[in-house]
C-alpha cells in the first residue's frame, strides 16, 4: 500500500549526532537487532490548556516508508565518527530500512492528553533509536500548531472564517508549510500558502496587498476596459467609465468631494475587478478608509453589480478593526438601501493585522460585523508556547520493561508496552483516558473500575457506557495496515472530537484537567499518601506495570524484601523494573508504583 501523491520531506540525517553515536554503541555491543519499543508522548498540555490535537502521523508514515541511508549519508557519518570505526557498522547502516518497524498511533486529529502515547514505535533497537529525532520533529510542531489553531477556532466560534496567512512570519519554509497544513487540520478554513494547496489540498485564499494599490497613480489606462455581463448576455461595458459615474453618486450620498478618493486606489480597484470580476475584494486602508477606500470600493462594486457580479468582500489591515467594521457595515446598509442593492449590506468584511488571542476574542464578540479573520504570526509561531515538549522514551527491550527514574520525578516514565482506551458516557462525551499494559484484558463497557487519575490522591470509580481503543496499528513490519485518512477527514475528525469534549476542558483559561488514569486500588503505609496498611485488591484490578520476566535480583537488597515498591523506586537507579514476585510484598502494593508516578508526573 502506497501513500499516493506523497513524498518524504525529511531525510534520515535530519537527526541529532548522538543518535548515530548510540547506534554505534548498540552495534559494538551486539544489540543492534534486539526488539525494542519506544513511546512518543508529551507531559503537559500546551498553552496552559487541557487538551492537544495529535498531528503529523501522515508525515511520519511517509518518512518511515522512504527511510534509507544513502551512500553520501553514510560517508558523512564516517567523517564524524571515530576513524577506527569498524567498516561493518557502516555496511549495517547502508542496509537499514523500516521493514522491521511497527507503529501504533493515535489517529491524526485525535484529542491527546498527557502521558498517552501519540506513537508507539517498535523494531530493532538500533533502528528505532535512530528514528527518535525525526519523529519528534514531525509530530511535535504539527501537534502544537494544530492545537493552537483549535484554540483560535474555539475563540472565534463556528461562524467566523479563519484564514492562515503566516508563511512570511514562519520559522523557515518547512515551518511555514507545516503550519499551513496543520492550522487547517486544527480548524482554520483556508491558507494563503499555495504550496500547501498543491501538495496537501489545503483550500487557498488571497486577493491583493497594499503594494498593488499604491503601485497605481490614476493615470493608467486599462488596455481593455470593456467587461461583459456575468450572464454573457448583452453588450460589454466600459468599466472605468461606469465606475466614474458611480463615484459621483456615491460621493454625493456620503458627503464627499469627487476629488477626495485617491485616483490611484480607484485605478487599482478597476484593474483588479477587470481581472477578477467574480472575486473582487477591496483593500480599504491604503490611504483613508472613510474618505478614499470605501467610496472607491463602492463605486467599483456598484458598477460590477450592474453587470450581475458581486464583490467577495473588503479587507481592513490597520486601526480599530472592530469599530471600523461596525461603521462600514452601517454604510453598506445605508448605501444598499439608497441605491436599492440589498446584496451590498451582506458583503463580507475581512480583517488582519497581528491578531492574537486577545484581539480575536474582541473581534468575535456578539454583534461584531467581522466575517473573515486573517491570522499569521500568532498561529504559525505559537508565541504563548513555542514548543510542544514531546518526548520519545524507551519502554521495553527484548520484551522486558524499561523505565527512566532520574532525579526529577516529572521525568520518570511508566515501563512496558501499553494499551490506551477512552471511556465515554452514554451521550458519547469523553470521560477519561486509561492506560494499561498491552497484555492485560481490555476494559469493557458497563464494567465498573477504580481508576487512579493522574495527579490524584484518591481513586475514582468509573463505569463507562462505551470504551474506545485509542491506538491504531498503522504500520506493521514496514507495511501500511490501512489507508491513512485525508487531511479533510482528519480535520473533520478533530472538530467532531472537540465537540464531544466537556466545555470545562476546553476553557482557555484555568480549564478543568481531563483525567488520564490507571486501574488500581488499595493502600500502603509507605505510599506517598501515608494511608493505612495494605489491603487485598481483586486481581482484575491489579495493573501489571511490574511485569514478570524483568528481574533485578539485587533490587531490594538484604532485609528490604518486605518494603513496598513505592519506596524502592526512590533508591533504585538501574532503570529496570524489579520482578515483584521476588520481593515478597503484597500484590496490591503494585498500586504504589502507579500512585507514585501519577502523583509526581
Amino acid at each position: 500500500m502506497e501513500l499516493d501523491g506523497e513524498r518524504a520531506v525529511v531525510r534520515p540525517l535530519l537527526t541529532d549526532l548522538y543518535q548515530a553515536t548510540m547506534a554505534l554503541g548498540y552495534w559494538r555491543a551486539g544489540r543492534a537487532c534486539e526488539a525494542a519499543e519506544f513511546e512518543l508522548f508529551f507531559r503537559q498540555c500546551p498553552f496552559g490548556g487541557s487538551f492537544a490535537l495529535a498531528a503529523g502521523l501522515r508525515d511520519c508514515m511517509c518518512f518511515l516508508r522512504s527511510f534509507r541511508l544513502q551512500d553520501a549519508d553514510v560517508q558523512f557519518l564516517a567523517s564524524v565518527l571515530p576513524p577506527d570505526t569498524d567498516p561493518g557498522f557502516f555496511e549495517h547502516l547502508r542496509a537499514l530500512d523500516c521493514s522491521g518497524v511497527t507503529v501504533r498511533a493515535l489517529p491524526e486529529g485525535s484529542l491527546a492528553f498527557p502521558g498517552v502515547p501519540l506513537l508507539q514505535v517498535s523494531g530493532p533497537l538500533l533502528l528505532v533509536q535512530l528514528l527518535e529525532t525525526p519523529l519528534l520533529c514531525l509530530v511535535s510542531y504539527a501537534s502544537l500548531v494544530a492545537t493552537n489553531a483549535a484554540r483560535l477556532r474555539l475563540i472565534a466560534g463556528p461562524d467566523k472564517r479563519l484564514l492562515e496567512m503566516g508563511l512570511r512570519r514562519a520559522q523557515g519554509p518547512d515551518g511555514g508549510f507545516t503550519a499551513s497544513v496543520y492550522s487547517y487540520l486544527g480548524g482554520f478554513n483556508s491558507s494563503s500558502n499555495t504550496l500547501a494547496g498543491q501538495l496537501r489540498g489545503v483550500p487557498v485564499a488571497g486577493t491583493l496587498a497594499h503594494s498593488f494599490v499604491t503601485s497605481f497613480s490614476g493615470s493608467e489606462v486599462p488596455p481593455d476596459p470593456m467587461l461583459a455581463p456575468a450572464s454573457s448576455e448583452g453588450p460589454a461595458v466600459d468599466l472605468t467609465a461606469s465606475v466614474n459615474l458611480w463615484l459621483k453618486r456615491v460621493c454625493s450620498y456620503l458627503g464627499l468631494e469627487v476629488q477626495e478618493p485617491h485616483p490611484g486606489e480607484r485605478a487599482a480597484f478597476v484593474a483588479y475587478a477587470l481581472a477578477f470580476p467574480r472575486a473582487f475584494q477591496g483593500l480599504l486602508d491604503s490611504y483613508s478608509v472613510r474618505r478614499s477606500g470605501l467610496p472607491n470600493f463602492l463605486s467599483v462594486a456598484l458598477a460590477l453589480g450592474e453587470l450581475g457580479y458581486r464583490p467577495v468582500g473588503v479587507r481592513l489591515d490597520s486601526g480599530d478593526l472592530l469599530q471600523q467594521a461596525q461603521e462600514i457595515r452601517g454604510i453598506f446598509r445605508a448605501v444598499g438601501a439608497q441605491f436599492q442593492v440589498p446584496w451590498l449590506e451582506s458583503v463580507p468584511i475581512a480583517v488582519s493585522n497581528n491578531i492574537d488571542e486577545k484581539e480575536l476574542t474582541r473581534l468575535s464578540q456578539k454583534g461584531s460585523e467581522v466575517n473573515v479573520i486573517g491570522i499569521g504570526t500568532s498561529v504559525v509561531t505559537c508565541p504563548k508556547q513555542p514548543s510542544m515538549g514531546c518526548v520519545y522514551k524507551l519502554v521495553s527491550v527484548g520484551g522486558r520493561p524499561r523505565m527512566k527514574l532520574t532525579e526529577d520525578p516529572e521525568k520518570q516514565t511508566l515501563p512496558g508496552s501499553k494499551a490506551a482506551f477512552r471511556f465515554l458516557g452514554s451521550d458519547g462525551s469523553f470521560l477519561l483516558d486509561l492506560l494499561q499494559l498491552a497484555e492485560e484484558p481490555p476494559p469493557k463497557a458497563g464494567q465498573e473500575l477504580r481508576v487512579w487519575p493522574r495527579g490524584a490522591r484518591e481513586p475514582c470509580t468509573v463505569k463507562p457506557a462505551q470504551v474506545e481503543p485509542l491506538l491504531r496499528l498503522c504500520l506493521q513490519q514496514g507495511q501500511l495496515c490501512e489507508p491513512l485518512p485525508t487531511l479533510d477527514e482528519s480535520r473533520t475528525f478533530a472538530q467532531q472530537s472537540l465537540g464531544r469534549l466537556d466545555p470545562a476542558h476546553k476553557q482557555l483559561q484555568n480549564p478543568t484537567v481531563y483525567p488520564v488514569g490507571l486501574v488500581g486500588g488499595g493502600g500502603c503505609p509507605v505510599c506517598p499518601t501515608g494511608r493505612g496498611p495494605c489491603s487485598p485488591t481483586p486481581a482484575s484490578r491489579i495493573p501489571l506495570f511490574l511485569s514478570t520476566g524483568c528481574a533485578v535480583r539485587e533490587a531490594a537488597g538484604p532485609g528490604r524484601q518486605s518494603e513496598c515498591w513505592g519506596a524502592l523506586v526512590k533508591n533504585y537507579r538501574g532503570g529496570e523494573v524489579p520482578e515483584i514476585t521476588r520481593l515478597a510484598v503484597p500484590t496490591n502494593c503494585r498500586v504504589s508504583l502507579i500512585h507514585r508516578f501519577l502523583l509526581l508526573t
